[in-house]
């Protein structure tokens, strides 16, 4: 165990110098190596040996041989030079290690490109995504299980600070052959909806929207992926209102059809969120600084 109150007698220097006479045989050339004078290198060797209370080398002229206490030495400061290379590599060399969350959609059509792009600029990232509904993605900022949240619905946790990123369309449609291309409130009422799932944040908006404008109507199936939605209307489940972006291929494969109706357009904006209270590392700041560059 760790006692911070009393005073370290080995230093990584002497350590490291250790090392480098194993690896070089001579106290010269070790110092060589290491941009030092043989006097500096030996002072070192001499202090980490008086620390120990023991010799760690058999010497041998000018060659220095590791002799048992040298060798039960040799994984211990290793393994301490290895764990201060890492931290110099996590504190000093900025690598850029991020943990992003994002909604479904996001994930599945936005997403992609926005990670090729800042992959060709940064293409040593580290870049983690995981993929749930906004209930799922804001949970994890809260819990500090994430570092970056994109998420289809609006935020309003005081410990979460949010940016407005880029404005999304959702439409309604159908199954291609249903002739149902413009409904009425009524019509729009009567017909069987296929909805994603509570804690999403498409269907709170489309739930809203519906609600405000035709009242009550006739939810069929919830189902918690997109895909699936928009598949299933294609075989002719019912109607939805999904992200343009889900759509669009359907829409060309002429599987289904944009819906016309009364009502008016539906949009809604894609926000980035992330924790108030968490410190945001270099990489952090750079990846929120280019997703806000793609501002729409």
């Amino acid at each position: 165990m760790i006692n911070g109150h009393t005073p370290m007698k080995i230093t990584l220097k002497a350590l490291n110098v250790f090392y480098c006479i194993v690896k070089y045989k001579t106290v010269q050339a070790a110092a060589d190596a290491l941009n030092m004078t043989q006097s500096a290198a030996s002072q070192a060797l001499l202090k980490l040996e008086n620390a120990l209370n023991t010799q760690l080398f058999d010497r041998n002229g000018r060659q220095l041989i590791l002799n048992e206490n040298g060798g039960l030495l040799l994984p211990l400061a290793l393994n301490m030079l290895e764990s201060a290379q890492r931290i110099e590599h996590v504190f000093l060399l900025n690598p850029i290690v991020i943990k992003i969350g994002a909604s479904t959609t996001i994930a599945n059509y936005v997403m992609p490109e926005q990670l090729a792009k800042f992959y060709a600029q940064h293409p040593s990232a580290k870049l983690d995504m995981m993929v749930g509904n906004s209930a799922a993605v804001i949970a994890a900022i809260l819990n500090f299980n994430i570092d970056i949240g994109i998420v289809e619905g609006e935020c309003c946790h005081p410990d979460i600070v949010v940016r407005p990123w880029q404005e999304d369309e959702l439409v309604i449609f159908g199954h291609y052959d249903s002739k149902s291309f413009n409904l009425t409130k009524t019509q729009l009422a009567k017909t069987p909806w296929i909805l994603r799932e509570k804690g999403s944040g498409t269907r709170a908006v489309v739930e809203l929207f519906l609600k405000s404008y035709i009242g009550e109507f006739n939810l069929r199936m919830e189902l918690g992926n997109s895909e699936a939605i928009k598949y299933s209307v294609a075989a002719g489940l019912g109607i939805s209102c999904l992200s343009r972006y889900v759509v669009e291929d359907l829409i060309l494969q002429n599987k289904i059809t944009l819906i016309e109706t009364s009502l008016p357009k539906l949009k809604r904006t894609f926000y980035i969120i992330t924790h108030r209270n968490k410190s945001n590392t270099k990489g952090i700041e750079l990846f929120l600084k280019f997703m806000m560059a793609t501002r729409e």
